[in-house]
């Protein structure tokens, strides 16, 4: 009998993600040299082995690769990383735990030349800002479930909302340092301050 990977769906979704990933790989390095307007779609396309119609199955634009690789799988992840903490923790606590441990994702020479890239046109810029609140409901919807009481909700989107700008803080200053420091440093530091200040 043959197991789940070798059926024809999971070899095709594996497929997917190899093309995927690839196309992302290719996208960056284009973008790393030739900057986000001077990289082409069908660059990509060509610099991933695919057709430009096969590269609209993936991804609906270059945009959407330099997004797809600057998240890094962040907000995938995310969610479930913060079902995994204890909900005998305070929710502040919890999401900093959570934001510590997932810093790692973020840890790479490049995420700080992806992060020039997104801030080199106005939609990218725009298309980041959307990020974070998409992040932020991610968030919301995982502390939701760890605390379930409707009427905790409002304080719980406060607490999303303030651990999103406490992250943001803490990649402005690892991205001003060069990542000299792990982020994770960067994160606890906020935190930090945070706590002293309120």
């Amino acid at each position: 009998m043959k197991n789940a990977s070798e059926r024809p769906d999971g070899l095709r979704e594996r497929k997917r993600r190899e093309t995927s990933g690839r196309i992302v790989e290719q996208g960056l390095k284009l973008f790393v040299k030739h900057g986000y307007e001077g990289t082409t779609l069908e660059a990509i396309a060509q610099a991933a082995g695919i057709s430009r119609r096969t590269f609209f199955y993936y991804f609906k634009s270059k945009e959407d690769v330099l997004l797809a690789a600057h998240d890094g799988g962040f907000r995938e992840e995310l969610k479930p990383a913060m079902l995994a903490e204890s909900p005998e923790q305070r929710p502040l606590a919890a999401v900093q735990n959570c934001l510590v441990k997932l810093a790692s994702r973020r840890e790479t020479k490049e995420s700080v030349i992806f992060d020039r890239l997104m801030q080199s046109t106005e939609a990218l810029r725009a298309r980041k800002e959307a990020g974070f609140v998409e992040t932020e409901r991610i968030l919301l919807e995982a502390m939701c479930e760890l605390w379930p009481s409707p009427e905790r909700r409002d304080g719980l989107r406060l607490v999303a909302m303030v651990a999103l700008g406490t992250l943001r803080l803490a990649l402005e200053r690892w991205k001003q340092d060069e990542a000299a420091l792990p982020l994770a440093h960067y994160v606890e530091q906020s935190f930090g301050l945070l706590a002293k200040e309120f």
